[in-house]
């Protein structure tokens, strides 16, 4: 006899066969399926006749489940209406050849046929979709499971605005274009006078004076004029001439350039280099003061792993996470763990060794002593410890969604060679931990082991252990994500300040 445990595990499996990024349309699937799974919490309707799996554990409102699930949305939405038969704008589809995770408030895409519709999404989204056969372009390119202009094209056809309110996404595909291929678009969108002018003038001001001149000299050998202009507003983030393969590496060093500055202008200067041994006694002295909250991470994915572990009942929607005393001891002692692991670390940058190339190296073992006591209590499968994510993250409560997984080794390596050639430890220390979270490289534990790097960067300039105390979350969490979707670090750099001149009063551990 089936059990509840093994229906519900049997109709999950169901519906993920049929789903598409999972998302899934009703007729698609039986009505006693999309009952149990709606009333279950696993199934939610995105409009009328379409659905995303998900997990019981998303909170209504919750803005991650969206982000979780808008690109499989469009995917397959799009798909059962227009087959192949449409694209996004030149703006949308150079935000997903730049890199840029961040959900778009309005999705526009050109379609093949039909007329102008607007399509309401969950968290204040839309699709505004409308006809346009003759600019349709043949052929297209798939980003993010939908199509888009290829990356010539859409610089091509992107308005001038482009340039000055997403500087940073035009200066990344500026560095990821050939410029053969813009001269074979330009010369074949009824010439593009403009365009011409413009992208040449755009190479030359963000230093690609090879690019821009190889550009001019094809286009006026096949005898196209044009007038050289500037579509930028602000100087380059990026250093002149430099090129890259992925963009997001080019963000993240787009990202530095932004911030850098900042930090270096309102961080308090270095005291210097402090004795190793008194100042390993005074972090262990107010070592219970450390423990702070991770930052809330949900992957919103119905995972086939999950799909077992209910029909073997050994998760359940109801009950799962009833023994929360075993799961809070297992976190408690593993924070301990990593905490020792820190200080082995940080013995040696007080004794003189690079702070970067040190944390580098030992950070593996920070986050397997996070999580060991955990796996080894049962409570998570033995990989877990593989290091990092194969899955996309996203961060209850906030508008950024990081990286795709596949980029986590190359942007961690970018990442630790940006901090090991800076000068400044209240740099190291600020954008470390904000660019390691940007990253998101684990599944779990990010905010943890990334105030660990903070204070790992800190000690070694000589400023004090800094706690990020759980009364300042709210403060804590929304400089952070005015760094991660606005890119304003400063809000983010007068908190650890400010946390930080609070910590040096701190007497001992509280009882």
């Amino acid at each position: 006899m089936t059990t509840p445990q093994q229906a519900l595990a049997i109709a999950l499996q169901r519906v993920r066969a049929s789903a598409t990024g999972e998302v899934v349309r009703g007729p698609d699937i039986s009505r006693p399926d999309r009952l149990l799974l709606t009333k279950r919490g696993f199934l939610v309707e995105v409009i009328k006749g379409w659905y995303a799996l998900t997990t019981p554990q998303a909170e209504p409102g919750d803005t991650a489940f969206w982000h979780a699930h808008f690109w499989g949305f469009a995917s397959a939405y799009l798909r059962h209406r227009f087959g192949m038969n449409y694209s996004l704008s030149a703006e949308h589809s150079l935000d997903l050849w730049t890199g840029n995770t961040q959900t778009p408030s309005q999705l526009i895409v050109i379609a093949g046929k039909g007329g102008t519709s607007t399509v309401q999404l969950p968290n204040r989204t839309s699709l505004l979709i409308y006809a346009d056969k003759k600019n349709l372009p043949k052929p297209t390119e798939l980003r993010q499971g939908v199509q888009v202009m290829p990356l010539a094209l859409a610089l091509v056809r992107v308005s001038p605005g482009f340039f000055r309110h997403s500087a940073t996404s035009a200066e990344i595909a500026l560095r990821l274009v050939r410029p053969e291929d813009l001269s074979r678009v330009l010369l074949g969108e009824a010439g593009s006078p403009a365009a011409a002018g413009r992208l040449v003038g755009a190479f030359r001001h963000c230093g690609l004076t090879e690019q821009a001149n190889r550009l001019a000299a094809d286009l006026t050998a096949a005898g196209l004029e044009f007038d050289e202009t500037n579509p930028f507003a602000a100087p380059p983030r990026l250093p002149a001439g430099l090129l890259f393969t992925s963009p997001y590496v080019g963000r993240l060093k787009a990202l530095w350039q932004h911030m850098r500055p900042v930090v270096n202008e309102l961080f308090p200067a270095a005291p210097g280099a402090a004795q190793a041994d008194t100042y390993l006694s005074r972090v262990t002295e107010i070592y219970t003061h450390d423990a702070y909250h991770s930052l809330s991470i949900e992957g919103y994915q119905v995972t086939p792993e999950l799909i077992a572990q209910i029909a073997a009942r050994e998760w359940n929607p109801e009950t799962d996470g009833a023994d929360q005393g075993q799961v809070n001891a297992m976190a408690a002692k593993g924070y301990y763990e990593t905490f020792q692991a820190v200080m082995t670390s940080l013995r040696e940058i007080l004794g003189g060794q690079p702070a970067a190339a040190t944390i580098n190296r030992d950070l593996p073992a920070w986050y397997r002593a996070l999580f060991s006591p955990s796996v080894q209590a049962g409570l998570l499968p033995a990989y877990a410890l593989a290091g990092y994510r194969n899955r996309p993250v996203f961060i209850r409560g906030s508008e950024h969604v990081p990286p795709p997984y596949e980029s986590v080794p190359e942007l961690l390596d970018t990442l630790f060679a940006l901090l090991a050639a800076e000068s400044s430890a209240g740099v190291q220390a600020v954008l470390g931990h904000f660019l390691f979270v940007y990253i998101h490289p684990y599944s779990d534990g990010n905010g943890r082991i990334g105030r660990f790097i903070l204070n790992s960067f800190l000690a070694s300039g000589g400023y004090p252990w800094t706690v990020i105390r759980v009364e300042h979350r709210q403060a804590y969490m929304a400089a952070l994500e005015n760094a991660l979707v606005r890119h304003d670090i400063s809000d983010f750099t007068r908190f650890v300040a400010a946390e930080m001149s609070a910590s040096a009063q701190l007497k001992g551990p509280k009882t």
